[in-house]
């Protein structure tokens, strides 16, 4: 199935996406440096984006009737910064507000099926009545915005049209918050995906199930020890619980029921095999560089390494968010090399990034983790065949 991906920034929703079976037909992303990323790993003949056809170019002036009529999915990850908590809380004030171009996208190639990500921000009290407008418009992204109509008006003809009954919704769209630890990748990252299905394809569909749980690595931990046997650490730490688990273990204690999902996968557990970049600089390592000057302060105190990673953040100004660094065993803080946080986001090693180390960072602060992503497109791709197969006449109807 040949897909379509907007806004692909780094490339975590799009290698994700190979990943699960689609075949891009265009990768659009505006950032020469992220651009330059995919051409360095195509230059290395990287699997993960061998053969992309990448555009340098502004989503907004981008054509789509310059490619073929048969895309079956539209995947990307409009900027987050107009809904970010961390951004300036523009929402559809701010230029960088994607959304029109992602429903323009679906509107001109009318896919099977389309997957957006954006930040869980999106969804926060203030920002409801834009949510519900981009929830109404990927309904019915035919019917669009009139030259000089306000997008409150907009909504509300969209209203009217959506509560009139006389036609079913063009795309049937699902929309949920899904965080990145409860599919197994080290990170809490929490991101709200909408997911749409063509409604005369006739697929069912629904949000995959969580793979991993906290609960389940609590009881690795302090219950079981099983956590320390793996990463060969002193037992003793389980005389060391948090206070803000305390509770929480002996609720667990003897409840069978926690166990039937993974653990979540932790710091160390994506950094086990890395060296030191402080104490190996000359380790040989793609784009394991040691960055010094990390520090600590209050709101900014680093990942645990034995709990998923805080979220990666791409920041505004300078060192992203002060967040990416953690704390290592002898309470010292570093900041996460730009190869450890592309594990942390679940990026193929042989994956490369271009350009400096803030640059880089902001690069994968910006990114779907590529294993969510995968995820989420299986169970879309899975769908999309399940329907196929069913409509396909059976081998003793072709006979008769």
């Amino acid at each position: 199935m040949r897909s379509v991906e907007l806004f692909a920034g780094a490339g975590g929703l799009a290698i994700g996406m190979g990943n699960a079976g689609f075949q891009h037909a265009a990768v659009i992303e505006w950032d020469h440096y992220a651009c330059e990323t995919f051409r360095e790993n195509q230059r290395h003949h990287a699997h993960a984006v061998e053969g992309w056809p990448v555009h340098e170019v502004d989503a907004r002036t981008f054509d789509f009737s310059s490619l073929t009529s048969d895309i079956a999915v539209v995947s990307g990850g409009p900027p987050c910064q107009p809904f970010s908590m961390g951004g300036k809380h523009q929402a559809h004030r701010d230029q960088r507000d994607m959304f029109p171009e992602a429903v323009r996208a679906v509107r001109e190639l009318m896919p099977k099926a389309f997957i957006f990500e954006n930040v869980k921000g999106l969804m926060r009290e203030a920002f409801i009545p834009y949510f519900s407008y981009i929830h109404l418009q990927l309904q019915y992204p035919q019917i669009s915005r009139k030259k000089g109509e306000k997008w409150i008006q907009h909504r509300s003809r969209l209203e009217k049209h959506h509560s009139s009954n006389k036609n079913a919704p063009t795309y049937n769209v699902l929309f949920n918050v899904l965080n990145a630890a409860d599919f197994g990748i080290p990170q809490k990252r929490e991101r709200v995906f909408f997911v749409g299905i063509r409604s005369d394809i006739g697929a069912e569909w629904s949000f995959p199930k969580k793979t991993h749980s906290e609960a389940a690595l609590l009881i690795s931990k302090w219950i079981d020890g099983s956590y320390w046997d793996e990463h060969q650490l002193d037992r003793r730490r389980m005389h060391k619980i948090p206070n803000r688990h305390a509770r929480q273990v002996q609720l667990l204690s003897g409840n069978a029921d926690s166990l039937e999902l993974e653990r979540w996968r932790t710091t160390r557990d994506a950094l086990l095999d890395l060296p030191d970049p402080e104490v190996h600089p000359n380790n040989g390592i793609a784009n394991h560089v040691f960055t010094p000057g990390a520090r600590t302060y209050v709101g900014h105190t680093g990942s645990a390494l034995d709990e998923p990673a805080k979220t990666l953040k791409a920041g505004h100004h300078g060192v992203p968010g002060g967040e990416n660094m953690f704390v290592k065993d002898d309470g010292s803080i570093r900041y996460f090399t730009v190869r450890e946080a592309a594990r942390l986001q679940t990026f193929p090693d042989e994956y490369e990034f271009h350009g400096s180390w803030s640059q880089t960072m902001r690069q994968l602060g910006n990114a779907v983790p590529v294993r969510l992503a995968e995820v989420v497109a299986k169970s879309v791709v899975n769908s999309l065949m399940k329907c196929e197969n069913n409509k396909k006449p059976s081998t003793r109807q072709i006979v008769r």
